[in-house]
């Protein structure tokens, strides 16, 4: 009795274990073709297996073509799958790129390859890249994932071989050595002296013209007298004003500049009304 339970018992799991085997995807009738451009020798054609790589690598050119053709089959019977590509893989990095094939209802597929749809990354592997057929979809059916041939990328030497750059990753990075604009230099000496003495030829030019045009200082005292403050303040922030000038000239920036100009130049509009307003006064007054 514990011999016929045993029995049935090694039945069923074979019988689950051949259900489950032939629940498969595969392929079959698969060939790969390698055609070089138009007027040149040199196409390829081999047989594909699921279960054996072929032992010598393809060679891929730059103009030429690589097409695969397969009949995805499950359980034996042509089928369309859900998911049906080739995948080429540089086998020291791991790097991958898929090819989806066109498939028919029947599981008649088909993919065409050249360098143009191949990534840089690839294109620069000194050793052949592994080529694999990769054919699932759902339901219980295994997945197949089946190396089945190797294709070396040869470059036309006429052409500039491809070049790769790293993308940038987050890192630590060179230490960044910001250089600035040189501040602006002063003109030669002997300049700035010339204009400097051009500047100060106008005041003993200004006495002169006075002179020369009657000016009378004898009414100084009275406008002092009579706004004394206002007088004051006017000339002071004339002079004030020169002073900051020759600052900003000599040492100061434009930011330094502009705030003591503001309270420089109220005080000249506010003092400058009153002190002018008495020079007016006088001159209604008749008093030259």
């Amino acid at each position: 009795m514990r011999f016929l339970q045993s029995f049935a018992s090694a039945l069923l799991l074979a019988a689950a274990g051949t259900a489950q085997a032939a629940s498969s995807w595969g392929f079959d009738d698969a060939t790969v073709s390698i055609t070089a451009k138009k007027g040149s020798d040199g196409a390829v054609k081999e047989k594909l297996s699921q279960k054996s790589p072929l032992s010598t690598p393809l060679s891929l050119g730059s103009t030429d073509a690589l097409k695969i053709i397969l009949t995805a089959k499950e359980s034996g019977k042509g089928k369309r799958p859900h998911q049906a590509f080739v995948v080429l893989k540089e086998q020291d990095s791991g790097l991958e790129a898929p090819f989806p094939m066109t498939v028919k209802d029947n599981g008649k597929a088909v993919v065409n390859i050249n360098q143009k749809e191949i990534p840089v990354q690839l294109l620069v592997s000194t050793k052949p890249l592994q080529a694999s057929i990769v054919i699932g979809s759902f339901g219980a059916s295994q997945g197949l994932n089946a190396p089945v041939f190797n294709v070396q990328i040869t470059n036309d030497a006429s052409l500039p071989p491809p070049s790769y750059e790293k993308p940038v990753r987050y890192g630590k990075k060179p230490e960044i050595h910001h250089i600035f604009k040189a501040d602006p230099r002063s003109p030669p000496k002997v300049i700035s002296l010339f204009f400097v003495l051009a500047v100060l030829a106008t005041v003993p030019a200004l006495f002169v013209g006075w002179v020369i045009l009657g000016a009378n200082v004898n009414h100084l005292p009275k406008a002092l007298s009579t706004a004394p403050v206002s007088h004051a303040l006017f000339l002071g922030s004339i002079v004030a004003m020169e002073f900051v000038f020759f600052l900003y000239y000599t040492t100061w920036n434009l930011f330094q500049v502009l705030p003591v100009i503001g309270v420089v130049g109220a005080v000249t509009v506010l003092s400058g009304t009153k002190a002018l307003g008495e020079v007016q006064s006088r001159r209604l007054a008749g008093e030259r």
